[in-house]
């Protein structure tokens, strides 16, 4: 078999953490890619499911894929893949279904491709152990991902994502600490822990610990320079964690806390078990312990019944918070979510009008916290060229620094001067 192959990848950051590692895992093997666009031997999908567009879209790229190359082979993956197997099966061009669990393990699957399609899709509900990911071409070759937990067992009522990926199961510590300790060795100077619901971290292991556990055991072996938590409900973001945080030296100042709505009525329609009172007090406890703090949120415009004063709360209240960016999705229904069949379906006019306050929202938020660095030394993992050399602070700024060749995946002192659309720009640091 040929060994040109593209891969394509819809969806969360897991789904492209996951793809890399199929990538990687290819790559070893023989296998050279080519930009799904061209011509391929193999295209692989991994797809997306939280919403029925993103189905949608899985069966545009297959269309597109065979049309490409007719003699291709078809590979889909991902959610719509779990969720959907028989269905995607039967699409003219299809010739191999893999389920989240079987992902992994593309390379095997590939080579034992036959003349008739199949699938094969375990029963992911019935996955009880944790498997680490761990990419290591992401970021530039200076900052590295490591999986340490899958699946969800909260029940938001406009998610799929527990269906697709089953129940929450963690990578025990010590197999996560192992995998930090690799990447250093390999001379990552970041690492960056994720998840489907990264807070649930541990809770499901035997001794049950937690990601802050987890958190304090790197710190203690210090096995990496820089230590990043993805994103953690707000309700998981206890004291002693914040308090961890502001002393540690290793895990960087910056937490993604999804907020979702502003309303309180909105948060309880999407059954997210908190409201904008327990919200704040978790953000304004993170700025009272680090001043600086990166806090970024994710919100949804146009939940179905979300009024205009509904709307005109979350913007009001988003703006009251010192926020750095936003993530904003507008509503769009998942058929087999409570929110699906909800009543006040919000129009999708309506739905883009709201999602574009937002998105100007958290301009100002993104512009507003980066100015507040001008005229100070930021420490900066230098990453790649880019109109200079362009790296990430601990607190989650792009920063173009001037006249720094040959520091490539070094943390370097730098003194920001001013912004450049969207970034900070910089020098480094007398020393």
């Amino acid at each position: 078999m040929n060994k040109r192959i593209a891969i394509t990848t819809l969806g969360c950051k897991i789904n492209q953490f996951e793809s890399a590692a199929m990538t990687e895992a290819l790559e070893q093997d023989g296998y050279s890619f080519v930009p799904f666009s061209e011509s391929a031997d193999i295209y692989v999908i991994n797809s997306c499911t939280v919403t029925a567009k993103t189905d949608a879209e899985s069966r545009r790229l297959i269309r597109r894929a065979t049309r490409t190359n007719p003699e291709a082979r078809v590979v889909i993956t991902g959610c719509y893949a779990q969720m959907a197997g028989d269905e995607l099966l039967k699409l003219p061009g299809v010739n191999l279904i893999l389920g989240n669990s079987e992902k992994k393990d593309i390379v095997g699957f590939i080579k034992g491709l036959g003349n008739e399609p199949q699938a094969v899709v375990s029963d992911i509900s019935q996955q009880r152990s944790g498997e680490r990911t761990q990419l290591e071409s992401f970021a530039e070759h200076t900052r590295a991902f490591l999986q340490v937990q899958n699946g969800c067992d909260a029940r938001c009522a406009y998610c799929i994502v527990p269906y697709a990926r089953g129940a929450s199961r963690s990578v025990a510590p010590q197999e996560a600490l192992d995998g930090m300790a690799a990447f250093a060795a390999k001379g990552f100077q970041e690492i960056v822990l994720t998840g489907i619901h990264l807070g649930a971290y541990g809770l499901d292991l035997e001794p049950a610990t937690d990601l802050l556990g987890l958190m304090r055991l790197a710190e203690r072996q210090g096995v990496v320079r820089r230590l990043r938590v993805g994103s953690v409900e707000p309700t998981e973001v206890p004291a002693e964690m914040i308090e961890f945080m502001a002393a540690s030296k290793m895990v960087c100042p910056h937490l993604h806390l999804p907020l979702q709505s502003g309303s309180d009525g909105v948060l309880a329609r999407m059954n997210r078990g908190y409201d904008t009172a327990l919200f704040r007090s978790v953000v304004e406890a993170l700025v009272a312990a680090m001043p600086d703090v990166s806090i970024g949120s994710d919100v949804i415009a146009g939940f179905p019944g979300e009024t205009d004063q509904e709307f005109q709360e979350t913007l009001s209240f988003i703006d009251s918070l010192p926020l750095a960016y936003l993530h904003v999705f507008p509503f769009s229904q998942r058929p087999g979510t409570p929110a699906a069949t909800m009543a006040a379906q919000v129009q999708p006019r309506v739905i883009k009008e709201r999602a574009e306050a937002l998105r100007i929202l958290s301009e100002k938020k993104k512009a507003e916290y980066a100015a507040r660095f001008v005229g100070r030394e930021l420490q900066v993992l230098v990453q790649k060229d880019e109109g200079g050399r362009k790296g990430l602070s601990r607190n989650y700024l792009a920063v173009l620094i001037e006249e720094c060749d040959g520091l490539v995946n070094q943390e370097v002192a730098v003194l920001i001067t001013g912004t450049r659309g969207g970034e900070l720009t910089g020098r480094l640091a007398a020393r």
